[in-house]
């Protein structure tokens, strides 16, 4: 079994904790316990995010910042299940990572500026937020979508839907990424596995605050 719980704030690192029945989904049979764990909150964040908000559907153009990320790395494959065309930012060193996971264009936003080389996009998923939120509108088409998860939109461009997320446990969408998952559509992305104590639990905040983490840092208890 795999969940998000409910009215945890910002996060728990208890061993147990009590769920409601409903936000429960069996975990995928064909990955580990360390991989399901890395699921929930990126997955549920990349799904609601382009599915339940922006209405991703085939042959759309969707546009995901920071795409090497825990959420970026689930929501190019989930917008790749969905037969969308899809770009990312990413260091160069991801690059070939990211077309693995289906990418069809990553910029390097070392070296590039991305609001200068596409335009016409469907959908955009806002993952950095501040100034390359605001230039993010100037590639989104008339009638498309920016959706952040990190801040509300600074500005409101007339003909865009535009809004923040924060994702809410659902387990019958847990059941849509682990099909996805049993059927090769996703596969979990795992930077590291810490052990559940101090030196552990140290190691993973000092990599997080980094930002420079590919997919997930989970934590073990042993």
């Amino acid at each position: 079994m795999f969940t998000k719980p409910e009215n945890i704030g910002s996060g728990s690192y208890a061993e147990f904790i009590a769920v409601q029945l409903d936000l429960v989904s069996h975990m995928p049979n064909n990955i580990s316990y360390e991989e399901a764990a890395s699921i929930p909150l990126a997955g549920l964040t990349a799904w609601q995010s382009l599915v339940d908000y922006a209405k991703i559907k085939e042959n759309d153009r969707v546009f995901i910042h920071a795409g090497a990320g825990g959420v970026g790395s689930l929501a190019i494959q989930i917008a790749k299940s969905f037969g969308a065309f899809v770009a990312t930012t990413a260091s160069r060193k991801n690059k070939e990572f990211l077309q693995s996971l289906g990418a069809d264009l990553v910029i390097d936003y070392k070296k590039d500026k991305f609001e200068e080389l596409v335009s016409d996009f469907d959908i955009v998923l806002d993952t950095i937020g501040g100034e390359v939120q605001e230039k993010s509108f100037r590639i989104i088409k008339p009638g498309g979508v920016l959706v952040s998860i990190v801040h509300e939109p600074l500005q409101k461009v007339e003909g865009i839907k535009s809004g923040f997320l924060w994702l809410k446990p659902n387990g019958k969408q847990l059941e849509e990424l682990s099909a996805l998952i049993v059927n090769g559509k996703i596969k979990p992305i795992i930077s590291k596995v810490v052990p559940f104590n101090e030196a552990g639990v140290r190691e993973a905040h000092i990599l997080s605050e980094g930002q420079h983490v590919r997919g997930k840092i989970v934590v073990k208890v042993e």
